[in-house]
């Protein structure tokens, strides 16, 4: 007989973007287990806003944009007409708007925050949602590169829990163990858009191209980035700060089949793997509830027919970037934050054709090693002991200044 218990109280930070909406599927499908308090979102696209507001009732809801709020009222009222409802028959939520709307959203009282904000912009809001003692269902795996121990300090145990499909996969894996019998965790890659192609081969990508992901359908940035494998240098910091394994105990292979989303080895021989069709909603689910499953979230693999289960080594030559995220992890403090920051720079100078794809990742490697040049200066490198909050952003801030003028000098 299954629990009788009063439905999770959710707010979904990035409603609008692949994370949010995939989420709101997931919970649409749950209405009696989980319940949306709070939403938020850019701005970007206020009728899709307007619709999910309708939808699932929040009490209350925020825009960063802060000249969005008529805009969202207004759709609010169309989307009610268009339904046919008539006047009374729905109540305006209470509107946050501005650049903190989403951080102060994420501190309302609820049973769990899922932040899906695209960037550094999701620091803020993941430091409101530990202080207020919310569980955490982080996507936002930025806030946690470039907070860093800011973060992880943060944190009650367990209080984050990781919506990323491979941490998602290492968290289910690591429960086969101690955490003294781990080795090593494998994190599997897909290799993106352009697996198999040399270093030479990648100087005339196009950002079309870079768009056509062979596995997953994601957004702009994080689909870029998994064509550079930034994504995945990302997601090897992440790893290493969620379950406080070493960096050079994280081991990335390449795996096309996007079967098998991560692995943990043990030191008895045995490796642990967590398998499922890539679908963002398996982990999303899993997030919103862990460590409980919730029924039919994902389909399973159809194990009648054949599986790609081939594994490859990365070629850290013509993908350095998982390498150099290494590196920057190893320096600590605020080394991750610069490469996340000029990442982000870069990526909208090359999807703006200002620069060339090898471009993002050679110039990411520039502004670091002149970031770490320049400790004790501005601009300059923070220790682990000197990293504070707003630090970290005068750093970040830095680092997407010195990127642009670096993409400028190359366009």
């Amino acid at each position: 007989m299954s629990e009788q218990r009063d439905p999770r109280t959710v707010v979904i930070l990035g409603s609008t973007g692949s994370i949010g909406t995939q989420a709101l599927e997931v919970i649409d499908w749950r209405r009696d287990e989980f319940h949306v308090v709070g939403l938020a979102a850019g701005g970007s696209d206020v009728a899709l806003f307007a619709r999910q507001v309708i939808d699932f009732r929040p009490q209350v809801v925020a825009l960063a944009k802060a000249t969005a709020g008529q805009d969202l009222q207004l759709a609010l009222y169309a989307e009610a007409k268009k339904r046919g409802w008539n006047e009374g028959e729905f109540t305006l939520p209470k509107i946050l708007l501005g650049p903190d709307a989403a951080t102060r959203l994420a501190a309302m009282p609820c049973d769990v925050v899922l932040n899906g904000i695209t960037g550094s912009a999701g620091l803020m809001p993941t430091l409101a949602t530990l202080e207020a003692g919310t569980t955490l269902a982080l996507a936002n795996k930025e806030s946690l590169v470039i907070g860093g121990r800011l973060v992880t300090e943060a944190a009650a145990p367990g209080q984050m829990v990781a919506v990323d499909s491979e941490h998602s996969a290492f968290a289910q894996c690591l429960r086969a163990g101690r955490a003294d019998e781990v080795r090593r965790l494998i994190l599997t890659c897909s290799g993106g858009p352009f697996r198999g192609r040399s270093r030479a081969e990648l100087a005339d990508v196009t950002p079309e191209q870079a768009m056509k992901h062979p596995s997953w359908d994601m957004g702009r940035v994080i689909t870029i980035n998994s064509s550079t494998l930034v994504n995945k240098g990302l997601e090897l910091l992440e790893a290493g700060l969620l379950y406080g394994v070493d960096l050079d105990d994280i081991t990335v292979v390449v795996h096309p089949g996007s079967v098998v989303h991560s692995m943990v080895e043990f030191h008895d021989g045995a490796t642990i793997a967590q398998l499922s069709p890539p679908d963002m909603k398996l982990p999303i689910a899993l997030g919103l509830d862990w460590p409980r499953r919730i029924a039919d979230a994902s389909k399973p693999n159809d194990w009648s027919a054949p599986v790609d289960l081939h594994f490859e080594p990365l070629d850290s030559d013509a993908f350095g970037a998982v390498e150099l995220a290494r590196r920057c992890g190893k320096a600590g403090g605020s080394a991750p934050a610069v490469f996340n920051a000029a990442n982000e720079v870069l990526v909208d100078a090359f999807c703006e054709g200002r620069i060339g794809f090898l471009d993002i990742t050679d110039t990411i490697a520039r502004v670091v090693d002149e970031h770490l040049a320049l400790a004790g200066q501005p601009g300059g490198h923070l220790s682990d002991d000197q990293m504070t909050v707003d630090g970290v952003l005068a750093v970040d801030a830095w680092a997407r200044t010195r990127a642009a003028e670096l993409a400028e000098a190359t366009a």
